[in-house]
């Protein structure tokens, strides 16, 4: 079918998206290695893959993917771990102010390290954990108990597994018609229409004119259409709230259907 000039030319592909939890705490893995402490500087062999260290100047971050387990939050600033310390003793308390230990949701080691498993949406908030430790001065035979107190902000978020990137070619009279934008725009709504029932949406839609010269033929004018198909449209949250395993199971189903749905929609257009 043609309509106003236009023909389809697909070119379908897929693509996968960097989950956001591997570059956040990449991200921070960096600050911390890159960042004076003491004065000093730390190769990055002394940060343990999966360990994100506390800070007493400000709260840590922390992002963690639902249904996933957390990174073990160290009770500990990075200067202090390579340091000797003399009797530690760790208190971790939870977002509802109740102390984490014999939590079968976490685990939490001899060593003061807290892992949130399976982390759930009702486990965002404030994880702190309070370190006392002590200072030996044998010149005069003196001990002194030390306190540190080290904040997480810990934060669930969800992310699709997996999307669509799309690109799709049409032949077009001419790439000056003012009328090009107006079928892209056109476009854009029929698409999100097309799977409005299965709250997904187009993301990230752009459009390009170039002229081709195709072999023992002349020049042609196509528009280039490219975009993403995200799963998390408005409307999804009702859905997750109405199953107890993990959403994205139904979200990649959502996807690979309006796939489907497009395919069958750009053929039926030549």
């Amino acid at each position: 079918m043609q309509a106003g000039g236009w023909g389809p030319r697909p070119a379908l592909g897929r693509a996968c998206l960097l989950p956001l939890g591997v570059l956040l705490s990449a991200l921070l893995a960096l600050t911390q290695v890159e960042a004076a402490i003491d004065g000093e500087q730390y190769s990055v062999k002394v940060i343990k893959k999966n360990y994100i260290y506390g800070n007493i100047k400000h709260q840590v971050n922390i992002y963690v993917k639902v249904y996933t387990n957390s990174p073990f939050l160290v009770c500990m600033d990075l200067a202090l771990s390579q340091k000797e310390v003399i009797d530690p003793n760790y208190l971790w308390i939870g977002p509802n102010g109740k102390t984490l230990k014999g939590q079968s949701y976490v685990n939490l080691t001899e060593t003061g390290k807290l892992m949130v498993r399976g982390f759930q949406e009702s486990m965002s908030g404030s994880y702190t954990c309070t370190l006392s430790y002590k200072t030996i001065n044998t010149d005069i035979q003196e001990e002194r108990e030390k306190f540190k107190t080290y904040k997480f902000m810990v934060y669930a978020y969800r992310e699709p597994d997996y999307t669509y990137q799309i690109s799709v070619r049409f032949t077009t009279k001419e790439c000056r018609l003012a009328a090009n934008g107006q079928f892209f725009e056109e476009l854009k709504k029929i698409l999100n229409d097309l799977i409005s029932d299965l709250t997904c949406h187009v993301i990230e839609p752009s459009y390009k004119c170039h002229v081709i010269k195709i072999p023992k033929h002349g020049l042609l004018d196509e528009l280039f259409v490219t975009f993403q198909v995200n799963p998390f449209a408005p409307g999804w949250e009702a859905v997750c709230r109405q199953i107890s395993y993990d959403c994205e199971d139904v979200t990649n189903r959502r996807v690979q259907e309006w796939f489907v749905t497009l395919e069958h929609t750009v053929l039926t257009m030549k």
